[in-house]
């Protein structure tokens, strides 16, 4: 896959401080070159915490480059926001996808595997591996 056609991700929290936050660090832990596009759609418009349909399309437009794109959620409502904007199929580009992955880990693992240039399959499997993560 070429460098201008890479995998986009979007964070979808709950907060947007949050969703911004794990975008910054998710972009900082794969490495010094460029990295793919991030995106972070946390909250509501208004700056209060929710969901908002209409911040998670915007930045899926923003990320696409053709390559498909990776959601990533943090809980309850960002499910069913963006599982209802995928059923809708007209507000996400096409390629999106709902990728069931730890919200941190698996926003690393996504970012890094597609700035590595890797296609959409391997990118949701980079961040559904995530699960297996230990931490002792």
């Amino acid at each position: 896959m070429s460098a201008d056609k890479q995998v986009g991700i979007v964070l979808v929290s709950h907060s947007g401080p949050v969703a911004a936050s794990v975008a910054e660090l998710a972009k900082g832990l794969a490495g010094g070159g460029a990295t793919a596009p991030v995106a972070a759609a946390g909250g509501v418009e208004d700056g209060g915490l929710g969901t908002s349909a209409e911040l998670i399309a915007d930045a899926a437009r923003t990320v696409d480059q053709g390559a498909g794109v990776a959601l990533l959620v943090d809980l309850g409502s960002a499910v069913l926001t963006v599982k209802s904007l995928i059923a809708d199929g007209d507000e996400l580009p096409d390629g999106a996808r709902l990728v069931d992955a730890p919200f941190v880990e698996g926003a690393v693992a996504a970012v890094v595997t597609a700035s590595a240039g890797a296609d959409l399959d391997a990118v949701e499997a980079a961040a559904r591996e995530a699960y297996a993560y230990r931490k002792e």
